[in-house]
């Protein structure tokens, strides 16, 4: 090959990496004074639905906490599972979101899929899509968390993944999992499906981490 051919070739500009939308870039610049010192290091979601909470955890070297909890702005439906596309149901159970699933053009401002349907939810022939935790006040059968409150999380899950996380678990509980309130409804035609949740709720209770082997539930 002619020395100038090759010359050139060595030369070339090395291929430019994507770059993220405005609206992530301006997201990032928007939440980082209060929480960039927490960029980059694992998180995990936990919902909620009775207290409409949504608390998102990071990981500091092999400890778990909650760095901030959120009011959940709009979520349709009752307690009890997500069955089927158009019940207006917000899911109960174990999810993942994986980067494929962040969208940054939602027309909810930033959103992200939680993983719903999973293999538990397919073996029982439950059906639906597009399940996400996004921006806005309004939603259904998803969890609406604000423009706001989407920007931090929506960022630190974001941050997470960029530094290898490969996906972000989200555990979605009706209620806080204690032996008196599963007493309470002890009659509930959803109390055999929630006692499938219970061992994780009481794992990250006692160990204040994700509960490992459970997201087939």
């Amino acid at each position: 090959m002619p020395l100038d051919i090759l010359q050139a070739m060595n030369t070339q500009a090395a291929p430019q990496q994507p770059t993220e939308p405005d609206r992530v870039v301006q997201a990032r610049k928007h939440v980082a004074p209060e929480l960039g010192a927490y960029f980059g290091r694992p998180v995990f979601i936990r919902i909620i639905k009775e207290d409409w909470e949504l608390e998102l955890w990071t990981r500091d070297n092999e400890q778990w906490s909650i760095l901030k909890t959120y009011e959940i702005a709009g979520m349709s439906g009752e307690l009890g599972p997500k069955t089927a596309e158009g019940d207006c149901q917000a899911p109960e159970g174990f999810y993942e979101a994986t980067p494929r699933g962040l969208n940054p053009r939602s027309k909810y401002h930033l959103s992200f899929n939680i993983g719903y349907p999973n293999a538990f939810d397919v073996s029982l022939g439950r059906t639906g899509s597009y399940i996400m935790i996004h921006g806005s006040d309004v939603s259904i059968g998803c969890f609406a968390m604000t423009d706001a409150g989407i920007e931090e999380i929506y960022t630190m899950v974001n941050e997470a993944f960029k530094a290898g996380q490969s996906c972000v678990p989200v555990q979605v509980y009706p209620f806080r999992m204690t032996p008196e309130r599963m007493k309470k409804d002890a009659t509930s035609p959803h109390y055999d499906f929630w006692k499938l949740l219970l061992p994780g709720w009481l794992h990250t209770e006692q160990y204040r981490e994700p509960a490992p082997g459970t997201y087939e539930i």
